[in-house]
């Protein structure tokens, strides 16, 4: 009979005197957490929309394109708890559904815009003649608000939640390049990038494994905020018509069509209205928290 010998190096480290358990670290982590009340606000906020817009809807099997012309205009009650709309549509539906449609949109846009943010603002800051095209680009598409040119983008290319994307990644693309490079800017003035230039570092080295590693946190506090303003921007351009087209629901469009029945159904108004407010205030607010708590002088 033999005996395996046990691989020493397979074997749990030993804990090191003095190093916290993971139960201690647990307690620091969220002993941190309450010193950033706007953080922990703002998570709590976008995870119950995320959960009520995201995931009940496929737990219910909602219809939000339903009509019955025998309960047009009812308000609240246990058959409907959000009432129903001008064609008998049952409201609470409709919010959910149009709050999957929003935050959709929303989360493209920052994923694209962030993307293709990132990087051209990482080539504009490390190479001086690319920057200065892709800025001059940068400048032309702020020239004009982001209403007005998702309008404009979506006269062109016609309406749908694709070309919605579209047209609102290309209004926000410059505002993230610009954050990029300006952090970029300052990273690469930094004394390790001259070290590493001078030993021979390629430049793909250089760009991609140090300077883009310490931009992170100001691009992913700008796409959090990019996320707020699509959601804000999308609805906008659905309420003038501009945006989701019907009879697709989103907040934009339910609050335009609300504004015939503002006395009659206040409803219509008062819940689509309130599910924009504290979605685009929760993500605000995990923003506002983001930044305080990747804030190295916030840190100390």
């Amino acid at each position: 009979m033999t005996v395996t010998a046990l691989d020493p190096t397979r074997a749990p480290a030993p804990m090191q005197p003095g190093e916290p358990t993971r139960s201690a670290k647990r307690r620091q982590f969220f002993t941190r957490l309450k010193n950033y009340p706007a953080l922990t606000i703002g998570a709590a906020l976008l995870l119950i929309m995320l959960i009520a817009c995201m995931i009940y809807p496929l737990l219910a099997d909602l219809d939000p394109y339903s009509t019955d012309t025998d309960v047009m205009l009812l308000g609240p009650s246990s058959t409907h708890p959000m009432g129903t709309d001008n064609v008998g549509r049952d409201l609470l539906s409709r919010v959910l559904i149009g709050g999957q449609v929003s935050l959709t949109v929303g989360f493209s846009v920052a994923l694209l815009s962030g993307a293709s943010g990132f990087v051209a603002g990482l080539y504009s800051a490390y190479y001086p003649r690319v920057g200065y095209v892709i800025m001059r680009i940068c400048d032309g598409l702020m020239a004009f608000p982001a209403i007005l040119f998702g309008i404009v983008l979506m006269g062109a290319f016609g309406q749908s939640i694709q070309n919605v994307v579209l047209a609102l990644s290309v209004v926000f693309f410059p505002y993230v390049a610009r954050v990029v490079r300006s952090s970029a800017m300052t990273v690469k003035g930094e004394r390790f990038v001259e070290v590493l230039i001078n030993v021979g570092a390629s430049n793909s080295r250089i760009l991609w494994g140090n300077i883009a590693r310490n931009v992170i946190s100001p691009w992913l506090i700008q796409v959090t905020f990019i996320f707020a303003d699509a959601i804000l921007v999308e609805a906008a351009m659905s309420f003038i018509g501009a945006g989701i087209p019907a009879p697709t629901p989103s907040w934009g469009n339910m609050l335009y069509d609300a504004r015939n029945y503002l006395y009659q159904a206040g409803w219509m108004l008062a819940f689509p209205g309130a599910a924009l407010a504290i979605t685009v205030l929760g993500i605000n607010l995990f923003g506002d928290g983001l930044r305080e708590w990747l804030d190295p002088k916030g840190r100390r």
